[in-house]
């Protein structure tokens, strides 16, 4: 089979907005549209290796020995506990790649060169950033085809979107020409609450054309699953945040054949 994966970036500085549960659970429900996916915890928080059901007390190496230069991604990679989906896994260690970085040369390009030895193993490959813009949202972002936006509805939605967007822009000015913005992504949307649709209505008039059609709910089932280390999809299939991100993963793939078919 040959293949080359497309890779997402889910970027945005702003923590607590649904980023690392949309780079899971999006990831979890293209694998179970039998797309071979590999997810990237490129956050040294580390939340997406054990949100999907990896043990970081039994990983002897993760991403940051591959930043490091003493192991190559396909050493680190490991199965997760969903099918079709496999992790590279962090941990608080990745704090330090930051650092080391600083004064290597091509230091904004590291990730990209290594995980081009995978590119022809995957249809798609997710990057779970960091909640900063820093050096490894930077690698993330050059090595990306596309950025994927969670934005929460709530009052300061739209604080930090115009920085994040002029990152894009001198990453795709300097090192990857061709990054595009995948699309904005509601996330904690309550339908009770008459600010959500304030926002939401902000969000939509201001990226009418970048917005995902399908919303993201605040939902129980969503906040519990990553403590029992599974996906939305595995936890509770039929509860309304699972529905949500099979809904998503199927407005994604919709896109991707209107990109090919343009």
């Amino acid at each position: 089979m040959d293949l080359s994966a497309k890779i997402i970036a889910v970027a945005n500085q702003k923590g607590g907005v649904g980023k690392t549960t949309t780079a899971i659970n999006l990831s979890a429900a293209l694998a179970q549209k039998r797309k071979k996916i590999l997810l990237v915890d490129s956050d040294p928080q580390g939340n997406a290796s054990s949100g999907v059901g990896v043990n970081m007390k039994k990983v002897r190496i993760h991403l940051y020995h591959a930043y490091s230069g003493g192991y190559s991604c396909a050493e680190v990679l490991r199965k997760s506990g969903v099918t079709n989906l496999d992790i590279l896994p962090s941990s608080i260690d990745l704090v330090a790649a930051e650092i080391e970085m600083i004064n290597m040369t091509s230091r904004e390009t590291r990730l990209k060169t290594l995980l081009e030895p995978l590119l022809s193993s995957y249809d798609y490959i997710v990057i779970d950033c960091p909640p900063s813009l820093g050096l490894l949202t930077i690698n993330a972002l050059t090595s990306a085809n596309s950025v994927l936006i969670p934005m929460q509805c709530e009052y300061f939605a739209m604080e930090g979107l115009a920085q994040l967007v002029n990152t894009i822009r001198s990453v795709k000015k300097s090192y990857n020409k061709t990054l595009y913005v995948e699309g904005l992504v509601l996330t904690m949307f309550d339908k009770r609450n008459r600010l959500t649709h304030q926002v939401a209505a902000e969000i939509e008039n201001h990226f009418k054309d970048q917005l995902f059609k399908t919303v993201i709910p605040r939902n129980v089932r969503l906040s519990e699953c990553p403590s029992h280390g599974q996906t939305i999809i595995d936890y509770d299939k039929q509860s309304t945040g699972a529905v949500a991100y099979m809904n998503l993963a199927k407005e994604f793939l919709t896109n991707q054949r209107k990109y090919q078919d343009e």
